[in-house]
């Protein structure tokens, strides 16, 4: 699948900011809501260290353990896609996006109870506020 539009379960919307900054907000909002972040991932820094260049892209990895166990206690295969990430990355036009993994579609994927639902969708609105002013 080569356009975004096609991928099933993504979520992408544009930043008003850079890469850097964009991650950095979410980062800074997720750590004052107590969600744990567990990694960021510079991919640009990394592919220049190995000698190619790539817009600048970067993944932030995140969860609260006392949202995402309750799930992974009911499915434990939805651990293949939680802690949950964020992905900003930089377009040849200089648009920055960041995109995430629809909460519905990982509901759908692993059967989900809808009670638990919530534990998915609650930092959507994070990710929302930080894309924009």
């Amino acid at each position: 699948m080569s356009a975004d539009s096609e991928i099933p379960g993504f979520i992408k919307l544009p930043s008003q900011h850079s890469v850097a900054t964009t991650i950095d907000r979410l980062e800074a909002r997720l750590r004052r809501r107590d969600i744990v972040v567990f990694t960021r991932i510079d991919f640009s820094a990394d592919a220049a260290r190995g000698g190619l260049h790539m817009q600048p892209e970067q993944m932030l990895i995140f969860g609260n353990p006392k949202a995402g166990t309750p799930l992974m206690l009911h499915v434990p295969a939805v651990g293949l896609d939680l802690p949950l990430k964020a992905l900003a990355w930089e377009d040849p036009g200089a648009q920055v996006w960041v995109a995430y993994n629809d909460p519905l579609y990982l509901v759908r994927r692993y059967g989900i109870e809808v009670a638990l639902a919530a534990n998915l969708a609650a930092v959507v609105p994070i990710i929302e506020a930080t894309a924009g002013a």
